[in-house]
């Protein structure tokens, strides 16, 4: 890893593949990853941010906060980067090899001893298809495995390490214990947040989390620089700051399968990497909801990713503070980005990465999206420009719900007025496809106009969305018209503003 070129960036515009040693020497000059894998690409930024932490003195938990914020400061104003000789000597402490007998990067060589059976290249790559599932979109199979290339085995190991699934794998015997049952990797199903900056090299100070901690009696560990494996029969040690909480929490062991001149992965072991309960911490690139009508165990959980979920309805979450918002919690990265240089801060854009996934097996998809600068708007810089922003999002939220529920019910009257009818409704899936597309134009607009009121302008783009959705089938149905003037009404129905009967106000037409 730290000689072959394994991580694509883009340097002033152009993708390069570089090896581990040239991307922090050469951080500064890095404008972003390239990684065409973004679960990878996710995994690898908190790797990065681990190393950044060591390479800079920023893993000090002796600092204070002052010290902390004045240290990051003064490196961020430093041109050349990381120090090259500290970048040289922490290299030189362990082992980057994906294929050492010993100590391969993050695998566990002693499965090869503890499973009776190898899962395959197929299994390690998100996309493959593997064991007997069908090959919808990829022609990959196990009974002829292509090998895959050694960055992309790199790309798969790391993302299978966050987000890697819950289900039956290899069976792994460590002493008395025998079991063929993973858990869920600890990004599954989840939708990140990280800073993005100028550079590489400002990225990752800007994405460090300050310490927390009120000190810590365990060493803080990234997989790699322990003298052995994690033993899966042992609890992990406690997470107390970056190494520990961005790189050591994964469920999963693996470890490749070289061909035999070492060019690429043939075969690959994974299976379960401790069967103990999940380590208590919170990721700094996720935003928390909170829940207080459940047990304190299962209060506080990560926001899920949804494909179908555009990423500007996530902006008030990323943007208003905690005490804003007691419910929801913005990364905590975003907590310390008000001490960044304001040249920085006001040109900090963020990557989102998004892995649609079930709790098991099942990966629908993985979407990216990059914000506009942003960070001037939030609650801290700007309280009235953050306020808008969620109360015009709730009031788009407030609005396609509403869309559902009247569409769905003019569906009922249009198709089966005396009885229910089974699965969902045709109208509402197709007005809230039309409506989202909409209500991000809308929402925009009214950033720039904010003495125009929000839930109006949303309820017109409802209608001009349902009356799109009902267009092709309007005709064909002679209880439609009647069943959409009364969903359109109910749409103009304000709910905070009750009209009396003898208003006389008449519904507006379809």
């Amino acid at each position: 890893m730290t000689e072959q070129p394994c991580i694509p960036v883009r340097v002033h515009g152009r993708h390069e593949a570089l090896s581990l040693r040239e991307v922090l020497l050469r951080a500064h000059e890095i404008e972003d990853l390239a990684v065409p894998v973004p679960p990878a690409q996710s995994g690898l930024l908190r790797v990065l941010a681990a190393i950044a932490a060591r390479l800079t003195g920023l893993d000090d938990p002796e600092l204070s906060a002052r010290q902390w914020t004045a240290r990051r400061r003064a490196l961020l104003q430093e041109p050349a980067g990381f120090d090259p000789l500290r970048v040289e000597d922490y290299l030189s402490r362990y082992v980057w090899d994906l294929f050492d007998t010993v100590r391969p990067w993050w695998q566990d060589p002693a499965l090869t001893a503890q499973c009776t059976k190898r899962a395959g290249a197929n299994k390690v790559a998100f996309g493959r298809p593997s064991g007997h599932n069908l090959a919808w979109l990829s022609a990959h199979r196990d009974s002829a495995p292509v090998p895959l290339p050694c960055d992309e085995a790199l790309w798969h190991l790391v993302a299978q390490h966050y987000y890697g699934a819950a289900s039956r794998c290899s069976t792994r015997t460590v002493g008395e214990l025998s079991s063929a049952d993973g858990t869920a990797g600890p990004l599954r199903s989840t939708v990140s947040f990280h800073p993005l900056a100028a550079t590489l090299y400002e990225s990752l100070l800007a994405g460090l989390p300050k310490y927390l901690g009120d000190g810590q009696d365990t060493p803080d560990r990234c997989p790699w620089e322990q003298d052995a494996p994690p033993d899966p029969l042992r609890p992990a040690e406690p997470v107390t700051w970056l190494g520990g909480l961005l790189t050591g929490r994964s469920r999963h062991a693996l470890l490749l399968v070289p061909t035999p001149d070492g060019s690429a992965v043939a075969d690959a072991y994974l299976t379960w990497g401790t069967q103990h309960p999940r380590l208590e911490a919170t990721d700094p690139y996720l935003v928390i909801h909170t829940d207080t009508s459940k047990d304190a165990e299962q209060r506080r959980s990560p926001r899920q990713a949804d494909a179908d979920r555009a990423v500007w309805r996530e902006l008030d979450a990323l943007l208003l503070a905690g005490d804003e918002s007691p419910t929801v919690q913005r990364p905590q990265v975003f907590d310390t980005l008000n001490d960044l240089p304001e040249p920085l801060r006001s040109t900090l854009r963020v990557w989102v990465c998004g892995f649609d996934q079930d709790g098991k097996t099942r990966n629908r998809t993985w979407y990216t999206a990059l914000t506009p600068p942003v960070w001037t708007w939030a609650q801290d810089n700007d309280p009235a420009a953050a306020r808008r922003m969620a109360s015009c999002r709730q009031e788009a939220e407030q609005v396609a719900a509403l869309l559902t529920k009247v569409a769905g019910q003019a569906w009922r009257q249009t198709t089966s007025p005396s009885g229910r009818i089974r699965g969902g409704s045709a109208w509402a899936r197709t007005a809230r496809a039309h409506y989202w597309p909409r209500a991000q134009t809308t929402f925009w607009r009214l950033q720039d106009d904010r003495e125009a009121e929000a839930r109006p302008a949303f309820v017109r783009d409802a209608v001009a969305a349902l009356r799109q959705a009902t267009a092709p089938t309007l005709r064909q149905h002679r209880r439609a018209g009647p069943a959409l003037a009364r969903a359109v009404a109910a749409l103009h129905t304000d709910p905070n503003r009750t009209t009396s009967r003898s208003s006389g106000r008449k519904a507006p037409r379809a």
